[in-house]
Protein backbone atom coordinates (compact mmCIF):
# COMPACT_ATOMS: atom_id res chain seq x y z
CA UNK A 1 0.00 0.00 0.00
CA UNK A 2 1.38 3.45 -1.04
CA UNK A 3 2.26 6.03 1.67
CA UNK A 4 -0.99 7.44 2.55
CA UNK A 5 -1.90 10.96 4.33
CA UNK A 6 -3.22 11.27 8.13
CA UNK A 7 -4.56 14.86 9.30
CA UNK A 8 -4.72 14.88 12.97
CA UNK A 9 -3.51 16.26 16.01
CA UNK A 10 -0.75 14.47 18.56
CA UNK A 11 -2.52 15.34 21.34
CA UNK A 12 -6.18 13.40 20.18
CA UNK A 13 -6.95 9.62 20.99
CA UNK A 14 -8.72 9.39 17.89
CA UNK A 15 -5.71 10.30 15.78
CA UNK A 16 -3.75 8.02 17.48
CA UNK A 17 -5.54 5.27 17.29
CA UNK A 18 -5.80 5.61 13.33
CA UNK A 19 -1.89 5.83 13.54
CA UNK A 20 -1.62 2.54 15.59
CA UNK A 21 -3.17 0.63 12.95
CA UNK A 22 -0.81 1.96 9.75
CA UNK A 23 2.09 1.94 12.50
CA UNK A 24 1.08 -2.40 13.41
CA UNK A 25 -0.02 -2.51 9.75
CA UNK A 26 3.50 -1.09 8.22
CA UNK A 27 1.75 1.25 6.32
CA UNK A 28 3.85 4.93 5.50
CA UNK A 29 1.98 7.93 6.08
CA UNK A 30 2.17 11.27 6.77
CA UNK A 31 1.04 13.09 9.42
CA UNK A 32 -0.28 16.59 8.77
CA UNK A 33 -0.60 17.96 12.26
CA UNK A 34 -3.86 19.60 12.32
CA UNK A 35 -5.29 21.65 15.29
CA UNK A 36 -9.16 21.15 15.36
CA UNK A 37 -9.18 23.96 18.41
CA UNK A 38 -7.50 26.69 16.55
CA UNK A 39 -9.08 26.94 13.66
CA UNK A 40 -7.43 29.50 11.77
CA UNK A 41 -4.03 27.43 11.92
CA UNK A 42 -6.55 24.37 9.64
CA UNK A 43 -4.71 23.77 6.62
CA UNK A 44 -6.20 25.03 3.74
CA UNK A 45 -9.57 23.09 2.79
CA UNK A 46 -9.75 21.44 5.88
CA UNK A 47 -13.57 21.13 6.25
CA UNK A 48 -13.59 19.87 2.78
CA UNK A 49 -11.70 17.02 4.25
CA UNK A 50 -13.75 16.60 7.37
CA UNK A 51 -17.13 18.69 7.15
CA UNK A 52 -17.93 18.29 10.75
CA UNK A 53 -13.90 20.18 11.41
CA UNK A 54 -12.98 16.59 13.40
CA UNK A 55 -10.07 14.90 13.19
CA UNK A 56 -8.49 12.42 11.83
CA UNK A 57 -9.26 12.92 7.73
CA UNK A 58 -7.26 10.31 5.42
CA UNK A 59 -6.20 11.02 1.85
CA UNK A 60 -4.70 7.65 0.25
CA UNK A 61 -4.02 8.51 -3.55
CA UNK A 62 -6.79 10.94 -4.14
CA UNK A 63 -9.46 9.12 -1.88
CA UNK A 64 -10.88 10.76 1.44
CA UNK A 65 -12.15 9.42 4.27
CA UNK A 66 -12.61 10.36 7.70
CA UNK A 67 -13.83 8.68 10.84
CA UNK A 68 -11.59 6.19 12.35
CA UNK A 69 -13.38 2.83 11.99
CA UNK A 70 -13.95 3.83 8.06
CA UNK A 71 -9.79 4.56 8.15
CA UNK A 72 -9.00 1.31 10.04
CA UNK A 73 -11.04 -0.85 7.92
CA UNK A 74 -9.62 0.93 4.66
CA UNK A 75 -6.11 0.45 5.71
CA UNK A 76 -6.79 -3.58 7.42
CA UNK A 77 -8.09 -4.32 4.08
CA UNK A 78 -5.86 -2.73 1.65
CA UNK A 79 -2.75 -4.37 3.26
CA UNK A 80 -4.51 -7.83 3.64
CA UNK A 81 -3.61 -10.20 6.61
CA UNK A 82 -2.81 -7.38 8.95
CA UNK A 83 -3.31 -9.67 12.46
CA UNK A 84 -5.79 -6.89 13.72
CA UNK A 85 -9.09 -8.49 13.05
CA UNK A 86 -9.96 -12.00 14.40
CA UNK A 87 -10.97 -14.49 12.10
CA UNK A 88 -13.85 -16.28 14.20
CA UNK A 89 -17.38 -14.57 14.03
CA UNK A 90 -17.54 -14.29 18.20
CA UNK A 91 -14.00 -12.50 18.08
CA UNK A 92 -14.71 -10.07 15.92
CA UNK A 93 -18.31 -8.82 18.02
CA UNK A 94 -16.58 -8.77 20.80
CA UNK A 95 -13.68 -6.91 19.42
CA UNK A 96 -16.55 -4.04 17.88
CA UNK A 97 -18.23 -4.25 21.56
CA UNK A 98 -14.99 -3.44 23.20
CA UNK A 99 -14.34 -0.35 20.31
CA UNK A 100 -18.50 0.84 20.96
CA UNK A 101 -17.44 0.97 24.35
CA UNK A 102 -14.31 2.76 24.06
CA UNK A 103 -16.33 5.54 21.87
CA UNK A 104 -19.56 5.62 23.53
CA UNK A 105 -18.20 5.38 27.55
CA UNK A 106 -14.97 5.26 27.65
CA UNK A 107 -13.67 8.00 26.07
CA UNK A 108 -16.68 10.36 27.34
CA UNK A 109 -16.04 9.72 30.86
CA UNK A 110 -12.13 8.74 30.99
CA UNK A 111 -10.81 11.27 29.14
CA UNK A 112 -12.92 14.37 28.98
CA UNK A 113 -14.34 13.67 32.57
CA UNK A 114 -11.31 12.45 34.21
CA UNK A 115 -7.97 13.74 32.53
CA UNK A 116 -9.33 17.06 31.60
CA UNK A 117 -12.04 17.22 33.83
CA UNK A 118 -8.71 17.03 36.48
CA UNK A 119 -5.57 18.43 34.76
CA UNK A 120 -7.35 20.83 31.83
CA UNK A 121 -5.46 24.01 33.03
CA UNK A 122 -7.68 26.55 34.50
CA UNK A 123 -11.30 24.73 34.76
CA UNK A 124 -9.81 21.98 36.29
CA UNK A 125 -10.62 21.27 39.42
CA UNK A 126 -12.35 18.38 42.16
CA UNK A 127 -14.46 15.37 39.82
CA UNK A 128 -18.07 14.91 40.70
CA UNK A 129 -18.76 11.65 42.30
CA UNK A 130 -20.74 10.89 39.22
CA UNK A 131 -18.03 11.33 36.78
CA UNK A 132 -15.92 8.97 39.61
CA UNK A 133 -18.23 6.07 39.74
CA UNK A 134 -18.91 6.03 35.79
CA UNK A 135 -15.12 5.70 35.48
CA UNK A 136 -15.17 2.32 37.52
CA UNK A 137 -18.22 1.10 36.18
CA UNK A 138 -16.14 1.44 32.69
CA UNK A 139 -13.37 -0.10 33.74
CA UNK A 140 -14.96 -2.92 35.50
CA UNK A 141 -16.81 -3.51 32.65
CA UNK A 142 -13.71 -3.73 30.36
CA UNK A 143 -11.93 -5.92 32.95
CA UNK A 144 -14.65 -8.30 32.57
CA UNK A 145 -13.90 -8.57 29.31
CA UNK A 146 -10.31 -8.55 28.84
CA UNK A 147 -9.29 -12.18 27.69
CA UNK A 148 -5.39 -11.94 28.32
CA UNK A 149 -2.73 -11.58 27.19
CA UNK A 150 -4.67 -9.27 25.12
CA UNK A 151 -7.86 -7.77 25.60
CA UNK A 152 -9.48 -11.13 23.01
CA UNK A 153 -6.85 -13.48 24.31
CA UNK A 154 -3.65 -14.14 23.07
CA UNK A 155 -3.23 -12.10 19.08
CA UNK A 156 -3.49 -8.10 19.27
CA UNK A 157 -6.84 -6.73 17.94
CA UNK A 158 -8.47 -3.46 16.70
CA UNK A 159 -9.64 -3.64 20.24
CA UNK A 160 -6.61 -2.77 22.29
CA UNK A 161 -5.21 -0.21 19.48
CA UNK A 162 -8.96 1.67 20.52
CA UNK A 163 -8.24 1.80 24.14
CA UNK A 164 -4.63 1.79 24.71
CA UNK A 165 -4.77 5.84 24.20
CA UNK A 166 -7.74 6.52 26.32
CA UNK A 167 -6.17 4.72 29.48
CA UNK A 168 -2.37 6.07 28.51
CA UNK A 169 -4.23 10.01 29.49
CA UNK A 170 -6.58 9.05 32.10
CA UNK A 171 -3.88 7.43 33.79
CA UNK A 172 -1.84 10.95 33.93
CA UNK A 173 -5.23 12.17 36.49
CA UNK A 174 -4.65 11.35 40.08
CA UNK A 175 -7.87 10.30 40.02
CA UNK A 176 -7.39 7.81 36.61
CA UNK A 177 -4.42 6.37 38.46
CA UNK A 178 -5.94 5.64 41.64
CA UNK A 179 -8.58 3.44 39.83
CA UNK A 180 -6.91 2.08 37.22
CA UNK A 181 -4.62 0.88 40.04
CA UNK A 182 -7.97 -1.22 41.07
CA UNK A 183 -8.19 -3.22 37.78
CA UNK A 184 -4.35 -5.18 37.91
CA UNK A 185 -5.30 -6.77 34.62
CA UNK A 186 -5.96 -3.86 32.52
CA UNK A 187 -3.10 -2.08 34.17
CA UNK A 188 -0.50 -4.69 33.31
CA UNK A 189 -1.98 -5.20 29.95
CA UNK A 190 -1.51 -1.21 29.54
CA UNK A 191 2.19 -1.42 30.22
CA UNK A 192 2.84 -4.20 27.59
CA UNK A 193 0.71 -2.39 25.16
CA UNK A 194 2.92 0.67 26.03
CA UNK A 195 5.80 -1.03 24.90
CA UNK A 196 5.32 -2.16 21.58
CA UNK A 197 7.16 0.04 18.81
CA UNK A 198 3.98 1.44 17.80
CA UNK A 199 2.89 2.99 20.79
CA UNK A 200 6.19 4.43 21.15
CA UNK A 201 6.12 5.87 17.97
CA UNK A 202 2.78 7.34 18.17
CA UNK A 203 3.45 8.98 22.09
CA UNK A 204 1.22 12.08 23.11
CA UNK A 205 3.48 15.05 23.61
CA UNK A 206 2.22 14.81 27.43
CA UNK A 207 4.18 11.53 27.39
CA UNK A 208 7.35 13.23 25.59
CA UNK A 209 6.96 16.01 28.37
CA UNK A 210 10.15 16.25 30.84
CA UNK A 211 7.83 15.60 33.75
CA UNK A 212 6.04 13.04 32.52
CA UNK A 213 7.92 9.94 33.54
CA UNK A 214 6.49 11.92 37.52
CA UNK A 215 3.20 11.42 36.79
CA UNK A 216 2.76 7.49 36.31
Amino acid sequence: MDQVTLYGATYSVFTRIARLVLEEARVGYRLVETDIFDRDSLPPGYLDRHPFGKIPAFEHQGFRLFETDAIARYVIENVGDSGLVPETVPARARMTQIQRIVDNYAYPVLVWGVYVGETGGEEAGPLAAETVEQAHKVLAVLETLWAGPYLLGAALSLADLWLAPVLVLFRYAPTGRALLSEFPELESWLQRLQARPSMQATRFPRELAPSAQDAL
